[in-house]
């Protein structure tokens, strides 16, 4: 076989094992603030208008959609908007919901001793869910928050 269309196949091969792309994503998906300030703007690219800065580092977002380095998050409130993935992590996070403060008890168990009332805003490390109930984590604070208390549980 000559030497370029050796070359020519190997190039292909290994276009076609690559790692899928930025616009091969998978969404929509969870994923958290990583920076102290974060600009959501009207459209992907520096030169839309700021809509929302975020000083939250952690607060949760759906990912609704991915387009060249950039994503459209919808925030715990609705909003919605576009925020350079560089600022946003997968780690999971939680946002607390609901009007009255959330039980955080010892145990995955309606039962079980409540440790803390969490104010609705507080936003936490989310750990694995089941049965309704979720791992969740707020500094040294460790225990387990119904499921429907918490933005950022469950399927985006």
């Amino acid at each position: 076989m000559p030497r370029n269309r050796i070359l020519a196949l190997s190039l292909a091969v290994l276009a076609w094992t690559a790692p899928a792309s930025a616009q091969e994503i998978e969404v929509p998906y969870w994923a958290s603030i990583r920076a102290s300030e974060v600009n959501m703007r009207v459209g992907p690219a520096e030169d839309y208008r700021i809509a929302w800065v975020y000083r939250r580092q952690q607060l949760p977002l759906k990912v609704l959609r991915v387009k060249d380095g950039w994503r459209l998050v919808q925030d715990p409130d609705g909003a919605k908007g576009w925020i350079l993935s560089r600022f946003l992590t997968r780690e999971r996070t939680a946002y607390v919901i609901g009007k009255e403060p959330a039980e955080m008890r010892a145990a995955a168990d309606s039962g079980a001793k409540v440790n803390w009332r969490l104010s609705p805003g507080i936003v936490g490390l989310l750990g694995d869910c089941e049965e309704g109930w979720c791992e969740f984590t707020l500094g040294q604070r460790k225990g387990f928050v119904r499921q429907d208390r918490l933005w950022g549980a469950g399927e985006p």
